[in-house]
C-alpha cells in the first residue's frame, strides 16, 4: 500500500506525543521518531497552526493539541462496542470451540449485549438483554474483580450474595478471595456457580483510562471444560479481550 512520507511522519509524531505525560523537546522528538530536528520542526509547526499540537515556549516542550482531543472524542462518540466486538468474539469461538458472550455492568448486575453460539449441540444460550447476579457469573466477577472497594461492598449491599447452585459463593471472604485469584491471573472462572454443569472463563475490555468497561466470556459444559483446560482458556480470552479493548481504543493492561 502506497503511503504518503509527510503524513506517515506527522503521525508518528503525534502518536509519540501522546505516549509523552510530561511534553517533549523537539530533540527528543526527532530522536524518537528518527527525524532530522529540521523535519520534525516543519511538521510540528504545521500541525501547530492546525491545532494539532501545542508549545510552551517557556519550557521549550511539546504536547498534543486541542485538534487531537476533539478527532479522539469523535472516534468515542461514534464507537459501539458490540459492533466492534463481533469479530472478536467469532474469532474466539473458532479458537475455542465454545460460546463467547459479552455483557456491561449495569446497576450492580450484568447485562449481556452479544452473544456467538458455538456449533456444537450442547451450548449455553443467553438472549441479548438477559440479565445475571455479578457475584455468580464469569462476566460479573470478571468486572467486580476491579471495582474499587466500596463499590463491590455497593453491589453485596444491594444485591446480597444469593445461592444459585451449591458452588455458588455466598460469603464475602470467599467473594473477595475469588476476585484477587481473578486479578492475578488475568481472568474470572464460573465454576458452575450460576447453573450446574456450566462452566465460563472471562476477562474484561478496557477503556482508554483502562478501566473495564465490559467482560468477554466463553461457556460451555463443564465436561469440555475440564481444569486441565482452564488455563489456556483463560490465556486465550485474555488476549483477545486485549486486542478488542485496543481496537475500541482503550488500554489494556
Amino acid at each position: 500500500m502506497q503511503q504518503v512520507q509527510s503524513l506517515v511522519r506527522a503521525l508518528s509524531i503525534l502518536n509519540a506525543l501522546a505516549e509523552s505525560d510530561d511534553g517533549m523537546t523537539l530533540t527528543e522528538i526527532a530522536q524518537q521518531v528518527k527525524l532530522p530536528p529540521s523535519t520534525a520542526h516543519r511538521l510540528l509547526t504545521t500541525m501547530q497552526h492546525e491545532r494539532y499540537v501545542s508549545f510552551d515556549g517557556e519550557r521549550t516542550l511539546w504536547f498534543v493539541g486541542v485538534q487531537a482531543f476533539s478527532v479522539g472524542n469523535a472516534f468515542t462518540k461514534n464507537r459501539n462496542l458490540s459492533q466492534i466486538a463481533r469479530p472478536y468474539m467469532r474469532a474466539l469461538m473458532e479458537d475455542s470451540g465454545e460460546t463467547v458472550n459479552l455483557a456491561v455492568a449495569d446497576g450492580g448486575e450484568v447485562i449481556f449485549l452479544s452473544q456467538v453460539e458455538c456449533r456444537k449441540m450442547m451450548r449455553a444460550l443467553v438472549t441479548p438483554g438477559r440479565r445475571a447476579l455479578m457475584h455468580c457469573s464469569g462476566v460479573g466477577k470478571a468486572l467486580l474483580a476491579f471495582l474499587p472497594e466500596a463499590e463491590l461492598k455497593s453491589v453485596v449491599t444491594k444485591h446480597g450474595l444469593p445461592k444459585i447452585t451449591e458452588r455458588t459463593l455466598v460469603s464475602v471472604s470467599a467473594l473477595e478471595k475469588d476476585l484477587e485469584r481473578s486479578r492475578q491471573r488475568g481472568y474470572a472462572l464460573d465454576d458452575e456457580e450460576h447453573a450446574v454443569g456450566l462452566r465460563c472463563v472471562a476477562g474484561v475490555v478496557r477503556d482508554e483510562t483502562g478501566s473495564p468497561i465490559a467482560a468477554l466470556s466463553l461457556s460451555g459444559p463443564a465436561a469440555r471444560i475440564p481444569n486441565d483446560h482452564i488455563e489456556l482458556l483463560g490465556l486465550k480470552v485474555r488476549r483477545v479481550c486485549a486486542d478488542l479493548s485496543r481496537e475500541y481504543g482503550g488500554m489494556p493492561v
